[in-house]
């Protein structure tokens, strides 16, 4: 594949994404965030790796397929960024995608609970999130998907959802937009908090399919409202 860079507007976009998932507390030092280059399907824009507050439009590369810098470099690459591209060719609907290991969804990832809309933010999460055991795959492993092989496999485990938890990692969400995906990491979190608060005082009332679907559809017209939110708490 010839050298590509990255769509500038996009690449800023990409470092508004990063710091806000950071400010909302879905990645720390660790965690990344990507989204496909327009009219290059096959190449998708991510940081190389820094943490996520600290990534600058300069450290935005595209890489290709198999994960691999189709672009001048811009530094040593995620080890995960096989996470991105499967997921990629796997789901030609996505857009974009997050990687994180926020708090209050691993021990659903742990006990094999299914993460499943509580209320009408979370409409996204359908009838539940997906699971993925690495384990099936690899055997006794670091947990981290540092393969093409890996990532594929990853990829089969989400499926059609929009979230897929990593048994003692973290989880991966996507989204049909750099905004939609970031959405959806924050209120999977979110959601996660309040799901297992319920759960401790009860039995709980999950939204049905229909009233997560047409929850879903009502607040993905409004994801640019809560964007300028976040963006204007960060000042940028």
């Amino acid at each position: 594949m010839n050298a590509i860079t990255p769509d500038p507007a996009l690449a800023r976009q990409l470092v508004l994404a990063n710091r806000i998932l950071h400010a909302r507390g879905v990645v720390d030092g660790f965690g990344h965030v990507s989204v496909r280059q327009p009219g290059a399907e096959e190449v998708f824009l991510l940081s190389c790796s820094r943490a996520p507050a600290l990534v600058e439009t300069a450290d935005v590369g595209c890489y290709g397929p198999d994960g691999e810098p189709v672009g001048t470099a811009t530094g040593k690459p995620y080890l995960e960024r096989f996470i991105h591209s499967e997921i990629y060719r796997a789901r030609p609907d996505v857009m974009a995608v997050v990687h994180s290991h926020s708090p209050r969804v691993i021990p659903f990832g742990i006990t094999g609970q299914r993460l499943r809309p509580v209320f009408h933010m979370s409409g996204f999460l359908g009838s539940g999130s997906a699971h993925f055991e690495i384990r099936d795959t690899v055997g006794d492993s670091d947990l981290l998907i540092r393969s093409p092989a890996l990532g594929k496999a990853l990829a089969a485990s989400l499926g059609d959802c929009a979230c897929v938890l990593m048994r003692g990692h973290g989880s991966t969400v996507v989204g049909g937009s750099l905004e939609h995906a970031v959405y959806r990491a924050v209120y999977t979190e979110v959601n996660a908090g309040l799901q297992a608060s319920a759960m401790a005082m009860g039995a709980v009332t999950y939204l049905t399919e229909t009233e997560a679907g047409l929850a879903a559809a009502a607040n993905d017209a409004q994801i640019p409202r809560a964007w300028a939110l976040w963006r204007h708490e960060l000042a940028l």
